[in-house]
């Protein structure tokens, strides 16, 4: 396999290159072949019983068991002005299969991994040790973080795997709708998440274009593809729309937003502000955050407008609205089907 300079060979398996992976970890991530784990903000939170994920508000996902990781760490086909990852590492569009670690290698040394980054909360007094001992076998399983984790070309196998372990709950997985052929293999393949998120930002190709900055010259087609496949999809189906002042934040966008959301047919909307963390610093000015009073205002708008869908839920903190689809209801609790 040719190397760009991202990666180097080490039995075959990539590698992310040792200086990336040095500032990785200086990051707090944990790093295993191409993989990376990392704890949240939420989860360190949990911890201490303080503040928990709006996950946990909306689905009643457990934050402190939450794992949030990927088998694409420092792969991704768009170079998002949002994004607060370290995309500028990130130079590579192809995953050969020939090359990639097994999903059980990656999540056994993952695990170890999140093990190391958990242990240093034990010496902190205001940690819960049995929260922090809960931690320590996930129930939950977040695939996304870094990268995107639809480049990995076994995920049918490593969602397959995840189901197997005795502790999980659930799964999700995230996307940018960029490899809709592998959304198709998990349909095909009987490997969908319990729950999958569409990464939505711009309801036009223009908009699309200035905001994702797409590597696909086809990128609006695989994004539409996967938008329709949500509809069809035998799981919980979630368009995560990340709103960015003067980027796609206007009334007149609604109608458009409006139509894209009620053509997915997804069981929930969740709408965001951006926030202004990380590397995304080096892009975005902190204006360009939304006032939750201001997402509120474009969710309600959007739903009336779509006619299908209603605001059930909010999370300040994190400034998102929940809106549910009325005419595909079910529970926003993970437990409810457990």
């Amino acid at each position: 396999m040719s190397c760009s300079g991202e990666y180097v060979e080490h039995d075959e398996i990539i590698q992310i290159k040792s200086s990336i992976q040095q500032q990785l970890k200086k990051a707090k991530y944990g790093v295993s072949d191409h993989s990376t784990v990392e704890l949240c903000h939420w989860t360190k939170k949990s911890f201490k019983g303080e503040e928990s994920c709006y996950k946990h508000k909306f689905y009643g996902i457990s934050t402190h068991q939450c794992m949030e990781f990927s088998p694409a760490g420092m792969y991704c086909e768009n170079r998002c002005i949002y994004c607060w990852r370290p995309m500028e590492f990130y130079d590579s569009l192809e995953m050969n299969s020939q090359n990639v670690a097994e999903p059980k290698d990656i999540v056994i040394k993952l695990m170890a991994e999140r093990e190391k980054l958990i242990m240093g909360h034990y010496g902190d007094p205001k940690s819960i040790h049995k929260k922090l001992d809960e931690s320590l076998l996930p129930a939950h399983y977040a695939i996304s973080l870094s990268g995107e984790p639809t480049m990995y070309p076994k995920l049918p196998d490593l969602i397959k795997y995840l189901r197997t372990l005795p502790q999980t709950k659930s799964v999700f997985l995230v996307t940018n709708g960029q490899e809709p052929l592998m959304l198709q293999r998990l349909i095909d393949e009987d490997a969908l998440p319990t729950q999958i998120y569409l990464s939505t930002n711009a309801p036009n190709c223009d908009s699309f274009m200035k905001i994702n900055k797409p590597r696909y010259a086809d990128s609006w087609e695989r994004w539409n593809q996967s938008l329709e496949l949500l509809e069809i999809m035998k799981t919980r189906t979630v368009l995560r729309m990340t709103m960015i002042r003067n980027h796609n934040d206007f009334e007149g966008m609604i109608p458009a937003f409006a139509e894209m959301i009620k053509r997915s047919n997804a069981h929930f909307i969740e709408i965001k502000s951006y926030m202004h963390i990380g590397r995304s610093t080096n892009r975005l000015a902190r204006s360009d955050m939304l006032e939750f009073e201001e997402v509120s205002h474009f969710s309600e708008i959007l739903a009336k407008k779509s006619q299908i869908y209603s605001v059930i839920d909010e999370s300040i903190p994190s400034r998102i609205v929940l809106l549910q689809n009325q005419q595909r209801k079910i529970n926003p609790f993970i437990s409810a089907y457990a």
